[in-house]
């Protein structure tokens, strides 16, 4: 080895400083490398999630308690620093072990100034809740709007990984999304960006919660899938949904291959993501639009109708850079492996 005989039974160590070292003749050797750990932090409006993460993905321990947004922010700031202290103890880690904790926030998020501008589900304005958890923790502390995080989440460990430019949507109660762009995560100036569920579909059509008209969240987000499937249920006496006990995100599907009417509601739906999707995909072509949420659950053939119509509609057809449809692969795991993705550099 760089001119150096080794005999059998003799080991020899090769710090990663080293540039360059030539090995010849029979040997075995055992490469090594050192993790890096974040504390991940998931807030909620009701339980706040986190774990200890490594640079390669793996959630080392992970833990939840109450969020307590009435108590005010502090008290949250506080509990946060409480649980990030548990995971810790739990993992046999101490602070100086990890490199700092990331955090998903709802809501309006100043990720530069470490600030919470607006959060409608825990009250709170203009909340600075990065040198907060810091005072009580001693660690440096990242934070970013919780669906930009997921995405990263999903970019960096997930269904996107190996990609450079990757387009999430979470699809629930409202319509969620986040970008990747170039390999890295984009927040739009002040933070406030990639709204992808409030850009206009139908002028003056379905109210959206935002306050405007037509809004995409108005018609792709499980809350319009459970409307529409009201209306065609109340619309249609002779409908087999009214067998359901509860009307769901779920009905339609679940009746789609024997009631008209279900299918008219599922392939109106499939239409309205799709050409959303269509939409987002020639503004940003990205490489992937991975599809998070409750609907996703439908799996690999709702997945493949998006795709069919998709491939259908964008722009220059298939003279263009394929875009693919996939569902989220990290579940549950993706705000928390996002933020400690923060710290671990926002970029893919």
């Amino acid at each position: 080895m760089n001119g150096k005989e080794i005999k059998t039974g003799d080991s020899y160590f090769v710090p990663a400083k080293d540039e360059k070292v030539d090995l010849e003749g029979d040997m075995t050797l055992v490469i090594s490398s050192v993790r890096r750990y974040a504390v991940g932090i998931d807030l909620g409006g009701t339980f706040i999630k986190g774990g200890i993460c490594d640079d390669a993905g793996n959630i080392i321990v992970s833990d939840k308690t109450e969020t307590c947004a009435d108590g005010g922010a502090e008290v949250v700031a506080g509990r946060i620093a409480a649980l990030c202290k548990s995971l810790l103890e739990k993992a046999g880690l101490t602070a100086n072990d990890v490199c700092g904790i990331g955090m998903g926030v709802p809501g309006m998020i100043d990720s530069e100034k470490g600030e919470v501008v607006y959060a409608n589900n825990l009250g709170w304005e203009h909340f600075a809740i990065c040198s907060s958890v810091k005072e009580k923790t001693g660690l440096d502390v990242k934070i970013a709007n919780d669906a930009n995080v997921a995405a990263l989440g999903e970019a960096v460990f997930g269904a996107g990984k190996g990609c450079k430019n990757v387009v999430m949507l979470t699809l629930g109660t409202g319509v969620g999304g986040g970008l990747i762009l170039n390999g890295k995560l984009y927040e739009g100036n002040g933070s406030a960006g990639a709204e992808l569920g409030h850009f206009v579909m139908i002028k003056d059509g379905e109210q959206c919660t935002c306050g405007r008209r037509g809004c995409y969240e108005a018609y792709a987000s499980a809350t319009a899938l459970i409307r529409d499937t009201k209306r065609a249920i109340e619309k249609h006496p002779d409908s087999l949904m009214r067998e359901a006990e509860k009307v769901d995100g779920r009905t339609a599907f679940l009746y789609r291959d024997k009631d008209k009417y279900a299918a008219k509601v599922v392939d109106d739906y499939i239409g309205y993501l799709a050409t959303g999707i269509t939409n987002i995909a020639n503004v940003f072509r990205p490489e992937k639009v991975i599809i998070g949420g409750g609907i996703s659950g439908e799996g690999d053939k709702l997945m493949a109708e998006i795709q069919k119509r998709v491939d259908a509609e964008i722009y220059a057809g298939t003279m263009g850079p394929a875009v693919r449809i996939e569902t989220a692969a990290l579940g549950n795991r993706a705000g928390t492996l996002g933020a400690a993705a923060l710290v671990f550099g926002n970029e893919v």
